[in-house]
């Protein structure tokens, strides 16, 4: 479908680029090039300079799509190759705000857990989080493998205040997902029209991109599409 347009897709906290893997085969079937971007989740400035790597390497034009904390990482960069955002129950921390600011706003979910850094600074997700509120739509399989793979983001990557966010100049789309227990969906609606995206709601929980890859997918298929007609 589109040769020219690349899809990179930053993970969020607790987790890596093998929580793209369903929505990356589902792209490259359809003939889109779909590129993981790896963050250390060490720091706000670290992963931006990461997700920046990862840029450079593929070159652009790029459509740049973010799960949970990346989405405060897509919104940070100021690579010229990005023509499109999009938000995949995604975190938009405004100019001045930290993702923990926007990620603590309003009622948490009575199953949202409870994180706090450990002595390193590192927050870790308890156990019992995945099948509780992460992904609590997964089977059990997928839970048992997101757990074994979650990696700890460390506070100082959501205690810094972010510049002025990329979506205020660039076209962004948001995936509203109804069951979310981690950012809760009225949370998400905020930020949402707060930058003017065009939002799709669907009945997901927050892992969306392992549990309902497809709509995920099509998606990002849309705004490929779109963002080809101004090329």
């Amino acid at each position: 479908m589109s040769a020219d347009i690349t899809v990179v897709l930053p993970h969020g906290a607790w987790a890596d680029g093998s929580s793209w893997s369903k929505v990356i085969a589902r792209l490259q079937a359809q003939g889109i090039r779909a590129v993981a971007a790896p963050l250390p989740l060490t720091s706000l400035q670290d992963d931006v300079a990461a997700l920046e790597d990862t840029l450079q390497h593929v070159g652009g034009p790029v459509v740049l799509a973010g799960h949970a904390y990346a989405g405060g990482v897509i919104g940070s960069t100021t690579a010229d190759s990005v023509r499109a955002l999009v938000y995949v129950a995604a975190l938009a921390p405004d100019e001045g705000e930290t993702v923990d600011e926007v990620f603590m706003r309003g009622t948490p979910h009575p199953d949202a857990p409870a994180v706090t850094p450990n002595e390193r600074g590192l927050v870790w997700l308890p156990y019992e989080a995945f099948p509780n509120a992460f992904a609590h739509l997964a089977t059990v399989e997928e839970q048992a493998l997101l757990r074994a793979v979650q990696r700890p983001i460390a506070a100082a990557a959501i205690s810094t205040p972010v510049g002025r966010p990329l979506w205020k100049v660039l076209p962004s789309w948001y995936l509203l997902a109804q069951q979310d227990r981690m950012i809760p969906a009225e949370n998400q609606r905020f930020m949402a029209e707060r930058m003017g995206s065009t939002v799709r709601v669907h009945d997901v929980d927050h892992t969306p991109l392992v549990t309902a890859p497809d709509i995920v997918t099509d998606l990002l298929i849309e705004v490929v599409e779109q963002t080809r007609k101004t090329l």
